[in-house]
């Protein structure tokens, strides 16, 4: 297992630390509290956890009393936390659970996509400060003291600028920062063009953050009991997407459509109306739309329809990129969504983009509609 030890305390300020490293849980108290916790949460969904997991157990267990003491003014916040694993690993699942548990008020839990489209419209709107950066947080962040961020992902040079700064001023603000990704640090950014301006942020999450692997061969997502509850896990993969199909389903082939004002930026649609909207694939990915534009459509929609997906390997990888984000978040967002397509969901997904075999790990929970299958009624 590939992971950096605990090291001492952090202060709110940078260069100060206490002597002693973060303990291990001791018999009673709030982390002995949080395994409890866990266990229940674990034995509640009939999961067996692997051996990584109960290590990155045990890490959040060793933080819940220090932070609950920092959050008191005793100490200053533990180190950071950093966990990274295949898809399907629990990595959310351990976020979450221990997010809900931690009994403090002043906490966060967002989709790294969320909080950096909040992030950028904060910075715009305070563009005219002197700290735009430091203003937008005081917004964000009013005092929070855990701040977890899941799916943490980086593919964009410009995102990538703002990362240092972002990291240095949240651990100079003395929040505990819990992260999420399917990427260890130096998986980041791995295009070769950019790779090396991101080194900065790696070396950054590499000291001031305890690194720390979720292994085991158990993809929770394929468990049966995972998602029953979640609304995206109600939408549909149909394929071929013929006429028989599409009378069953009540979506007819593509129209004239309408024009939807998103922001600054205006969408064709083949419909929208009392919380549903459809799109062809290339009304909504071969423009230059992006994650702020989805959250927005959110905001309004709850049942999506995408239409006509192609072969993604026929699409360039900006347009892979754009559809692999609309899936976390929709998936994030819990909305419920029907994929068309005229090709089966593995061939369709067959493609090079990067963050691919999230978005086949997530959609692979839609509710099939083969040729040989009925829909679901009521899904």
């Amino acid at each position: 297992m590939n992971e950096t030890p605990d090291v001492p305390f952090k202060l709110p300020w940078r260069g100060k630390t206490r002597p002693a490293p973060l303990p291990p849980v001791p018999a009673d108290g709030p982390g002995r509290a949080m395994i409890v916790h866990f266990e229940r949460k674990a034995a509640q969904q009939h999961y067996t956890l692997s051996s990584g997991q109960w290590q990155v157990i045990d890490a959040l267990a060793r933080r819940t009393g220090p932070l609950l003491e920092a959050v008191a003014g005793k100490v200053g916040v533990p180190q950071s936390l950093y966990l990274y694993g295949k898809v399907g690993r629990g990595k959310s699942w351990l976020l979450d659970t221990f997010f809900q548990a931690v009994p403090i008020a002043a906490k966060r839990r967002v989709h790294f996509h969320v909080f950096f489209n909040q992030l950028h419209q904060g910075m715009f709107r305070h563009r005219e400060s002197r700290d735009a950066l430091g203003a937008t947080l005081n917004e964000l962040l009013q005092g929070c003291r855990l701040l977890c961020f899941d799916e943490f992902h980086v593919h964009d040079i410009g995102d990538a600028m703002l990362m240092t700064r972002l990291f240095k001023a949240l651990f100079e603000r003395g929040v505990l920062l819990i992260v999420t990704s399917n990427y260890p640090p130096l998986g980041l950014l791995p295009n070769p063009l950019y790779h090396e301006r991101f080194l900065p942020v790696i070396r950054l999450i590499n000291s001031d953050m305890q690194v720390q692997e979720v292994g085991g061969e158990q993809d929770y997502r394929a468990l049966p009991s995972v998602g029953s509850g979640q609304r995206f896990t109600q939408g549909r993969y149909v394929w071929p997407g013929d006429a028989a199909q599409r009378q069953a389903l009540g979506v007819p082939a593509s129209g004239p459509g309408q024009v939807l004002q998103v922001g600054q930026r205006r969408l064709r649609v083949q419909a929208a109306s009392q919380g549903f909207v459809r799109f062809t694939f290339s009304e909504l990915f071969e423009q230059a739309t992006a994650v702020m534009d989805y959250l927005a459509l959110c905001d309004t929609y709850d049942d999506w329809t995408i239409d006509q997906l192609p072969l993604l390997d026929d699409c360039t990888v900006a347009v892979q990129q754009r559809f692999i984000n609309l899936v976390d978040v929709l998936y994030d967002q819990d909305k419920r969504l029907t994929l068309i397509s005229a090709y089966p969901l593995a061939q369709a997904l067959q493609a090079k983009a990067i963050d691919l075999m999230r978005s086949q790990s997530r959609l692979s929970q839609l509710q099939p509609y083969g040729p040989l299958e009925s829909p679901r009624q009521g899904a």
